[in-house]
């Protein structure tokens, strides 16, 4: 493989990477503090990227159409979580396992309803058409390059709510010793509210960065999803660090295996077989990884300490 191409792979799955870690942070801290099976997370992501896709089409703006997504994804959670998640915090992970499941049903069902079930095409901002000349070495797509920096602005500021503000101590809190927050008074209630709120803006955000890039339609919240509690398991449940440095792995080794195994296997298979057999090596790697940290780390890179 040439220095270029990995380079260009590389950036590729800290993209990849950028987009996981939109959906994992929200996701871990409703596991971390609330014990809550949400499977719907995924569908945000897909409801995200639907109504930017709309947003973007209607106001022609790709910037507008950004900041119009932050209040919608806010109120669709709140929604979500007011009229169907709050009565199931004290059941059982089976009930909510269920009802969530139920969620993704209803909401691909909606989604095909309003948009159709044929994909819905959002294109790249003319602005950030072309590419961009990183080091003299590489030339890389401006909006792949946008996703990168958008994303890591979204963890920084993720993490000055996290550690820098007084919302961001009861998350921490509540991460650590949900009962005893609860004990000094703090409106638990209000904060699952916010944690699920913030939760469907960050997948909406991922929808958003990622509806130019891949065709928008029912059912694509689902196989992110799936990598999205690896990136969980792997990083510590209910640590946004954790969900971070895990996202960033798990799409590097993602990207890398599905470049570099089918060129390895070339050397002992026909190229036709090694081209399939490559990626679905790549695939297996993942679980792969996240198997050997839990025998390592039962707990995940970065779990948060009960105390």
């Amino acid at each position: 493989m040439s220095l270029n191409l990995f380079i260009i792979q590389s950036l590729n799955g800290l993209q990849l990477g950028i987009l996981l870690f939109l959906m994992a942070a929200g996701l871990t801290l409703v596991f971390g503090i609330m014990s809550f099976v949400n499977l719907a997370h995924g569908s945000m992501y897909m409801m995200g990227a639907f109504f930017a896709a709309s947003l973007y089409s209607h106001t022609g703006s790709f910037l507008l159409a950004a900041v119009l997504l932050v209040p919608a994804m806010m109120a669709l959670g709140l929604a979500v979580e007011w009229v169907a998640l709050r009565k199931l915090y004290q059941r059982d992970h089976l009930d909510q396992v269920l009802a969530t499941f139920g969620l993704i049903l209803f909401f691909n069902e909606i989604a095909r309803m309003i948009w159709g079930p044929s994909p819905y095409y959002m294109d790249v901002p003319e602005f950030l058409l072309g590419s961009v000349s990183l080091f003299g070495i590489v030339n890389y797509p401006a909006y792949r390059l946008v996703i990168i920096v958008s994303g890591l602005l979204i963890a920084l500021g993720c993490y000055l709510l996290i550690h820098r503000t007084r919302v961001g101590m009861l998350i921490r809190a509540g991460a650590t010793n949900r009962t005893m927050v609860g004990a000094l008074g703090v409106n638990i209630a209000l904060l699952n509210s916010l944690l699920f709120a913030l939760g469907a803006v960050l997948a909406g955000l991922a929808g958003l960065l990622a509806g130019p890039i891949m065709s928008v339609q029912a059912g694509m919240g689902e196989p992110v999803l799936i990598l999205t509690m690896v990136v969980i398991v792997i990083g510590g449940i209910g640590s946004i660090r954790g969900a971070f440095y895990a996202a960033l792995i798990v799409g590097i080794v993602d990207t890398l295996g599905r470049t570099l195994l089918p060129t390895l296997l070339r050397s002992f298979l026909e190229r036709s077989s090694a081209d399939i057999a490559g990626p679905a090596l790549a695939s297996m790697m993942i679980y792969l990884l996240m198997a050997l940290v839990l025998a390592i780390k039962p707990k995940g890179l970065f779990p948060v300490h009960n105390s």
